[in-house]
């Protein structure tokens, strides 16, 4: 088995609801439609941004199978969803995901080993997943809910040698770490995706493979510059790492109901309806914050062109 996905810009996607508590389709397909628009390189659907651990199975299947349908080949599509706790019921999940047709399914670190397990019994439980579904490629998210189960060097190189894993994003938020990581898959199939803002650019010279995390949700289209640019304009680079650094903390802020509202801001249909979060807790201060982010990112966008000569034109999409 031979697969391997592009480096780049993959957003970590949400789910529009209506106010009826149903999966907004007409909505999702709008998303779907301008995040190829911003230029991604792929989608990661069914994930904590995609609000999965409140979404029964055949919500999870049926919304991997519509981004996977509706990008018709544009960009990649991975999914995860796998949420449940016993070991059967979650290779029924990832059976059900890899029959969307995604181009990998994403394990979730936690879900394979409890907090105060070994490592060795996680390598063990994947192993068998492997075994219990061949033939698929697979990626590895290291979600934080319900726990942070991080991923060890020795861990990843074991899942890069058994040539079945294509996609890992990293949400250790630490240089080190992250080199540590990516010596280890070194030469293999398994690509390193950082999901921290501040240090994207130093992890993109150390060799990671771009980013996925939820400010791809906010503007893509910085972080598509950025992940294109770096090596050939490293002050352009530098300038951009400067703005989305900062920027990135709104996600400590209401998340994903903030970012709901910032892509109504932006003309989407999409409507601040959560199922993880109280969408009444979202106060004026929240919606104050975004609105002088997305100033902020005009403004931000406007001082890089004037000075760019147009050596960052994709900052115009």
């Amino acid at each position: 088995m031979k697969h391997s996905i592009p480096n780049g810009v993959w957003p970590t996607m949400i789910t529009p609801f209506t106010d009826s508590d149903e999966v907004d389709y007409f909505a999702l397909e709008q998303l779907i439609e301008w995040y190829i628009g911003q230029g991604v390189h792929g989608l990661f659907a069914v994930c904590q941004s995609s609000e999965m651990f409140f979404l029964s199975l055949e919500e999870r299947v049926q919304v991997a199978r519509f981004v996977k349908q509706r990008a018709a080949g544009r960009v990649p599509v991975i999914a995860s969803g796998h949420v449940s706790e016993r070991f059967e019921d979650q290779v029924e999940e990832l059976k059900r995901m890899a029959d969307t047709g995604v181009d990998a399914v994403v394990l979730v670190s936690n879900r394979l080993a409890a907090p105060e397990e070994s490592d060795e019994l996680w390598v063990q439980r994947t192993r068998k997943l492997l075994d219990r579904i061949p033939d698929v490629p697979f990626g590895i998210y290291e979600c934080p809910y319900p726990y942070k189960r991080l991923l060890s060097p020795a861990m990843l190189e074991w899942c890069a040698s058994t040539g079945r894993f294509l996609f890992l994003k990293d949400t250790c938020c630490d240089l080190s770490g992250i080199a540590n990581k990516l010596d280890a898959v070194k030469g293999s199939s398994l690509q390193i995706f950082n999901a921290n803002s501040a240090t994207l650019l130093e992890s993109l010279r150390l060799g990671a493979a771009g980013f996925s995390g939820v400010m791809a949700n906010f503007h893509p289209d910085l972080y598509v510059t950025l992940t294109e640019l770096w090596k050939n304009d490293p002050d352009q680079a530098e300038k951009l790492q400067s703005f989305i650094g900062p920027a990135s903390l709104i996600e400590l802020q209401m998340y994903p109901v903030n970012a709901k509202y910032h892509l109504q801001q932006r003309g989407l249909p999409i409507k601040i309806h959560c199922r993880s979060k109280d969408v009444t807790a979202f106060r004026e201060n929240h919606r104050l914050e975004v609105r002088q982010l997305d100033s902020l990112y005009k403004l931000f966008k406007e001082q890089m062109a004037k000075g760019s000569e147009g050596s960052v034109s994709e900052l115009g999409r």
